[in-house]
């Protein structure tokens, strides 16, 4: 007997809809969801529903990988690489990026102090867990990206957040980190370039921060340089490379930015030997080793052409040096000129407090859900990024897009009143 479609779409299993409620672990609970990736749902769902939304609120490059990285994913497959990876990653991708720390970045790390995990945010993450203990204290620049808080929250740590305005150009000074250091403060987390901003530290504020922490020699410090090529001309110089924090500087990075690789997931943590061999044992317990196939792309990436990622550099200070201009247009925009990464970060608070019709702006997440609904482009609330009163834009989109929507968040702001 042939089965009936209509008799078997009607028995498809539905969620369950009881009332008796699921254990959560007050561990996940005490989390908040990624405010990123949340605008971009919502986003999705207007799309889904016909409405021509405009995504500025996701951090990914709009390119597609690069050929060669491709191709090479592609033998990596005809090769048989199809069995579990060691936990840490190929030996041949963490050589291949200890040269190019050695040779981009002036330091230098053996690959058994290289950890390769499905992604640079996992690799992160990981460091974190194996460095702080309940009531540790981890002091985060801000704005800051919006898992930084939450990780150290997981790890139960303290977040001692430290804010910079775009008056300072998001950077903070070394009076600031000085007052924000306690005896129970266990790292400090920078993001040069920054997600959010854009801002780049240079050498010279780099050296003024490193003098504070040469006074506290059990100080992790954590850079976070997964933007690090994107940066429009500022000099960049790792905190690696300081002697003042000669063993006890970990590098975070990956292939998602540098060379369109988001969707691969390979990043790395570089770190004295004794926390990368701590990041082994973690990852071992959970993870364990990436994609075999990813990692044989990005080591394409790191021993390939480079010319890929200045062509994608050029189409970024493109990108900015048009979406800067035409938010300087907006009237009540505060905008500064961001030195990396693809977002930009207006102050928008000349528009608290502001009103469309029986709409009332209380703060910049309403405006951030305003400009979804009103102007059909999808931003992002500062105070996800400890900064509330500003919205990021990403402009890793068209010229196009940028055009379009900065024409749209003009003629929505205009009508607040």
């Amino acid at each position: 007997m042939e089965p009936n479609p209509q008799e078997s779409q009607s028995r498809q299993i539905k969620p369950q809809t009881s009332d008796k409620t699921m254990q959560i672990s007050n561990r996940i609970q005490s989390l908040a969801v990624s405010a990123t990736l949340a605008m971009s749902q919502k986003s999705a769902e207007l799309r889904a529903q016909g409405v021509d939304v405009i995504n500025l609120s996701v951090g990914e490059p709009d390119f597609h990988t690069p050929a060669h990285i491709k191709e090479a994913a592609k033998q990596a497959i005809d090769d048989n690489f199809s069995f579990y990876t060691p936990v840490p990653g190929y030996l041949s991708l963490r050589k291949a990026i200890a040269a190019k720390l050695s040779r981009e970045n002036g330091v230098e790390f053996a690959p058994e102090q290289i950890v390769v995990g499905n992604g640079a945010k996992q690799e992160l993450c990981n460091v974190i867990l194996a460095t702080i203990n309940p009531g540790d204290e981890v002091i985060i620049p801000t704005p800051a990206w919006v898992s930084y808080v939450e990780m150290v929250k997981l790890a139960e740590g303290v977040s001692v957040t430290v804010p910079a305005s775009i008056d300072q150009n998001f950077k903070i000074t070394p009076a600031q980190l000085e007052a924000a250091i306690t005896p129970r403060t266990r790292m400090v987390l920078i993001c040069s370039p920054s997600n959010p901003t854009g801002s780049v530290y240079t050498p010279d504020e780099l050296q003024g921060l490193v003098d504070v922490l040469a006074k506290y020699p059990d100080i992790i410090v954590m850079s976070d340089d997964v933007y690090e090529h994107i940066n429009f001309g500022a000099e960049l110089r790792s905190l690696a490379s300081f002697p003042e924090l000669k063993d006890r500087v970990v590098i975070i990075n990956g292939v998602s930015k540098a060379y369109a690789m988001t969707g691969w997931r390979i990043g790395y943590c570089a770190a004295p030997a004794a926390l990368a061999k701590a990041v082994t044992k973690l990852q071992g317990q959970y993870t364990s080793g990436a994609s075999s196939i990813a990692q044989k792309a990005a080591e394409a990436a790191y021993d390939g052409p480079q010319e890929c990622v200045g062509e994608m550099r050029a189409a970024f200070l493109r990108r900015r040096d048009l979406v800067v201009s035409l938010a300087r247009e907006i009237p009540g925009l505060k905008v500064n000129e961001p030195e990396g990464a693809f977002y930009l970060f207006p102050e928008v608070s000349a528009f608290i407090g502001r009103h469309a019709g029986d709409r009332t702006i209380a703060s910049s997440g309403d405006l951030a859900l305003y400009l979804l609904e009103e102007a059909h482009v999808a931003t992002v609330d500062g105070a996800a990024f400890c900064a509330p009163g500003y919205i990021r834009l990403s402009y890793a989109t068209s010229d196009d897009n940028i055009r379009e929507s900065m024409r749209r968040i003009a003629t929505a702001l205009a009508k607040l009143q």
